[in-house]
């Protein structure tokens, strides 16, 4: 998930050390495993290998409790002990930690010996440590880690005998079982660590058996230091412990580290070394296998190139699944494990682009220590059409609507996980046949609906068949002509009283030369439920594979609808400047670069202009996701320039996503052309649904032609608002609904407004503290304070999805949230700053720093900054310069005196500062900045009178 500053993983795509160590201890003959921790850890992993392998599976547990925590387990370690030796009779036990053990600190090694010494039925019992605390890595890591621990504890035979080691990286018992074959068809004597082939996928017998009756015997396992050579499959035992290695090392066994045999160049590697090692010919029933898959590679290829994978799992799956599905056309745009594994990525690397060059395809990948929230992510923006792993990726599937092809460890909703198979020639051809099988099947549910949408549905998409909206005073019906001309017409109930005064436009069907002075509206303006019409797809972009980028999708990418697209930039154009609302906490005022607040722009753009100015933007933004229309006046209101700018930035790029602001008053009449401009998200500025709240705020609404004042203007507002918010819901779009907060205005109306545009389909709510800006109506208005637009956000939170992250931006901002790069990218400012530059004027400026959160007031405490202003003085005017990052001095009230290196920091990053302005500040900051030379002023005030007002004291 990536949430907005948080850093944790959710939904892991990984399972603890300990369920990895008792998986490689089930394939050793006679060996019973016991956790040495809580029972809740030895439950956990019943639960998970049972319904993997549907098998029993028994695990022992020392069942520490709070006491054995507190004081140590060692007690309960040896009571279970010899609990297991009484019922089970093993001949190699394992003991397994925990992350309770290990975090308390248990020598289980002395444990270990301590009981041997004590007990005499623990004599011939082999009884191997092996640390495995949960925290310290995945499954994977517990495996390798248990086999290397079993191999060093267990007494050695350095007689040399011939045989042919063989360890294994985690497999399913039915690849197990395949490599034995491999192995016995070459004649091989072999011993094969572990040996889970019959222990956890058996054959059925009246009588349970409570140990592991098969698997690899210790004897064997003895004997390895006096094999004949080692054959490790596995990929990464760089970050792991190699048995390999270890053998070598203390016993001089040669060895060969191959990849699990799954693509066809690995298993072409295996089969030569294992001919090789035998001194034999292949056999000819291996050369048909191997044939057979060549034929079903060449049988697939053609469905295989419109593949877009995301493979996740164990490290060793991950890579060698990466390798088949390179072999065969398959684009693994996403490989992702859970472990700590960072040479993943130096692997795949090359592997995976030579796909994608090949695909023209640059976006892709490789992920280590992540989590499912992070690969549904990736594969929703890289249009992932196949998933590849286990089962724990079910949830993605349903929520994407992406096929999963189930393979590795777990597999919790199917039956036969046990007996999925991927390695050798047969095994990689199953394999590979799923993978293709769901593509194929991708593509004859769906290519009908796209033929159908491409060349058929677009061309009627125009066509609506004659519907009502009922908007509570006022009926629209719309019907498209033959000639796909919208006519319209607004019918005035008989209870709609009306008095003279304003002209009413021609198209409202009232007696003619009546005069409107104003409209009485009933209490309770309501908006009931369309009647259903021919649903409207939304157009969007189409990937390789066919499948369109919903705009549910789209919002994984948009910083203003999605908290966790921090890192993904938007641009917005200021090609509006047309108003048809009058608000009174509005003063657009154009040429401003020092303030961040709607409606504000340094220039207006025409389409053309604005389209060269993506294309710069373009190229310098990286992760430019969004395009945006949001003034500087109302984007429907200058509609032709909106309309002509979004067709020309198509045409540029058929993947930015666009998303528009409106005040909603003619949402209505231009929803069918926003749908058909690939428009996915819109904003709607809503402040009330009651008109007498509504007309404090508005002062007047220019409406097909005519002004309309006071509550007439706010109900023609708020019906168009609420008409066109329902209409756009309805038809996918997403609708984001704004609300400033008036304090004694419409504060306390607020909750009202979330339940209403929640029951019209609106998707987020954000609601704003109001700036107040000079010159307007509302200028005086004291701002409602964090704490109470939090209260807010949380009350209304309960009712629909809030927006916490709102920057408030400018009409022509660009880059990511919180970071304003708009000033670059103007033109007249480009000039301004070339000729500052050539103007070397003698006339020094004065810095001042200050802490603002707005951007706009001097509002935050010194000690809360996490990066200041710097502004400039200079002529009778006070200039913004830049931000300047800095480490928060203080997270308590209780240290904000004790953080003697930040203020050092802080000093030097302010150093040529004259001043520092702030809401507050503490006494010991503050005597350590006049130390300084540097003043500081306390103030609640407008940025840019209190600089002067600073300057002015410093007598400069």
């Amino acid at each position: 998930m990536r949430e907005a500053l948080v850093n944790l993983n959710v939904n892991p795509c990984k399972m603890c050390m300990p369920m990895g160590a008792v998986t490689a201890c089930y394939g050793i003959k006679k060996c019973m495993s016991i956790l040495h921790g809580s029972q809740g850890c030895s439950t956990y992993i019943r639960r998970h290998m049972a319904t993997h392998y549907n098998e029993p599976v028994d695990i022992a547990s020392s069942s520490l409790t709070e006491e054995g925590t507190v004081y140590g387990g060692e007690q309960n370690l040896i009571k279970g002990l010899r609990n297991l030796i009484t019922i089970y009779q093993p001949e190699v036990i394992a003991v397994e930690t925990t992350c309770l053990a290990e975090t308390i600190g248990e020598d289980i090694g002395r444990i270990i010996e301590k009981f041997r010494s004590e007990y005499q039925e623990a004599r011939d019992i082999e009884i191997i440590p092996i640390p495995s605390a949960g925290y310290a890595g995945t499954q994977f890591e517990g495996y390798m880690k248990a086999l290397c621990q079993i191999v060093k504890h267990v007494k050695m035979e350095e007689e040399k005998n011939g045989k042919i080691n063989v360890v294994t990286s985690p497999l399913s018992p039915g690849d197990i079982r395949y490599l034995k074959e491999l192995l016995e068809s070459f004649s091989l004597d072999y011993i094969l660590l572990p040996d889970l082939s019959e222990n956890l996928d058996g054959v059925y017998q009246p009588d349970y058996e409570k140990l592991p009756a098969k698997g690899t015997d210790i004897r064997d396992i003895r004997k390895m230091a006096g094999a004949a050579f080692t054959i490790e499959l596995s990929s990464f035992t760089e970050e792991n412990p190699s048995v390999a290695e270890y053998l070598y090392e203390r016993y001089q066994v040669p060895y060969e580290k191959c990849n699990v045999p799954v693509s066809l160049r690995d298993n072409d590697k295996l089969v030569k070394l294992l001919e090789k090692l035998s001194g034999g010919k292949i056999p000819e029933k291996l050369k048909k296998e191997r044939g057979r898959f060549l034929d079903a590679m060449v049988d697939a290829h053609k469905y295989n190139g419109e593949a877009r994978a995301a493979v996740f799992g164990e490290p060793d799956f991950v890579y060698s699944t990466v390798r088949l599905c390179a072999e065969n056309g398959i684009l693994p745009v996403i490989a992702a494990t859970g472990s700590k594994c960072p040479s993943l990525r130096e692997k795949l690397r090359d592997e995976i682009k030579e796909v994608a060059d090949r695909y023209f395809c640059t976006d892709y990948e490789i992920l280590d220590d992540t989590d499912f929230k992070t690969i549904e992510e990736k594969a929703g923006e890289l249009s992932v059409n196949v998933l590849i792993g286990n089962s724990d990726g079910r949830r993605i599937s349903e929520k994407l609507g992406i096929e999963l092809v189930r393979r590795s460890f777990p597999v919790h909703d199917r039956v036969g996980g046990q007996r999925l198979r991927t390695v050798g020639y047969s095994g990689a051809l199953t394999f590979l046949d799923d993978i293709s099988n769901v593509i194929l099947a991708g593509k004859e549910k769906g290519f009908r609906k796209e033929l159908y949408d491409k060349y058929y549905h677009k061309k009627q998409e125009g066509i609506y068949e004659e519907k009502e909206d009922d908007i509570g005073f006022m009926k629209v019906l719309k019907k498209k002509t033959a000639e796909g001309k919208d006519t319209k017409k607004i019918e005035m109930p008989k209870r709609v009283e009306i008095t003279e005064g304003i002209e009413v436009p021609e198209n409202m069907q009232i007696p003619e030369g009546m005069k409107v002075h104003e409209i009485q509206i009933p209490e309770g303006l309501e908006v009931p439920k369309r009647t259903e019409a021919q649903r409207t797809e939304v157009p969007a972009k189409t990937d390789t594979t066919g499948k369109a980028k919903t705009p549910e999708e789209k919002t994984k990418t948009h910083p203003c609808f999605n908290c966790s697209a921090h890192d993904y930039a938007r641009m917005h154009l200021p090609i509006a400047p047309k108003c048809n609302i009058s608000c009174n906490y509005c003063v657009r005022k154009y040429d401003c670069p020092n303030e961040s607040r709607p409606g504000v722009t340094t220039q207006v753009l025409s389409p053309e202009e604005a389209c060269e100015k993506y294309r710069e933007v373009k190229k310098k933004v990286p992760k430019l996701s969004v395009i945006g229309i949001a003034g500087p006046g109302d984007a429907l209101a200058n509609f032709e320039e909106t309309k002509r700018t979004l067709s020309l930035i198509r045409q540029e790029d058929e993947e930015v996503t666009f998303c528009l602001s409106t005040n909603g008053l003619m949402l209505p009449q231009y929803a069918g052309e926003l749908i058909k401009l690939g428009v996915s998200h819109v904003t709607v500025t809503m402040n009330a649904v009651d008109p007498k709240i509504g007309a404090q705020i508005y002062r007047h609404v220019n409406y097909m032609g005519n002004s309309y004042f006071g509550e007439t203007a706010a109900a023609i507002l708020m019906a168009n608002q609420m008409a066109g918010i329902r209409m756009l819901a309805e038809e996918g779009i997403i609708c984001k609904v704004n609300i400033v907060m008036i304090k004694g205005v419409n504060d306390e109306h607020i909750p009202e407004v979330v339940k209403k545009v929640k029951e019209l389909g609106a998707a987020i709510t954000n609601i704003m503290q109001l700036i107040p800006v000079e010159g307007s109506v509302f200028e005086k208005i004291p701002l409602v304070s964090n704490q109470e637009i939090m209260a807010m956000r949380k009350n209304c939170g309960e009712t629909m999805k809030q927006m916490y992250h709102c920057k408030q931006c400018r009409a022509d901002a660009v880059g990511v949230l919180g970071d304003d790069r708009s000033f670059e990218f103007n033109a007249c400012h480009k000039e301004e700053a070339k000729k500052a530059a050539e103007e070397k004027t003698e006339e020094k400026g004065v810095y001042v720093a200050v802490a603002t959160k707005s951007g706009i007031l001097v509002d935050q405490h010194f000690g809360q900054v996490s990066e200041l202003y710097i502004y400039e003085y200079r002529s009778g005017a006070a200039c913004f310069k830049e931000r300047r990052v800095v480490d928060k001095y203080c997270t308590g009230s209780e240290e904000c005196d004790l953080k003697e290196d930040k203020i050092t920091s802080i000093l030097k990053t302010i150093s040529d500062c004259k001043a520092v302005i702030v809401m507050r500040i503490g006494e010991s900051p503050k005597a350590k900045l006049k130390e300084k030379g540097i003043e500081v002023f306390t103030t609640y005030d407008r940025i840019e009178a209190s600089v002067k007002k600073a300057v002015a004291e410093l007598k400069m």
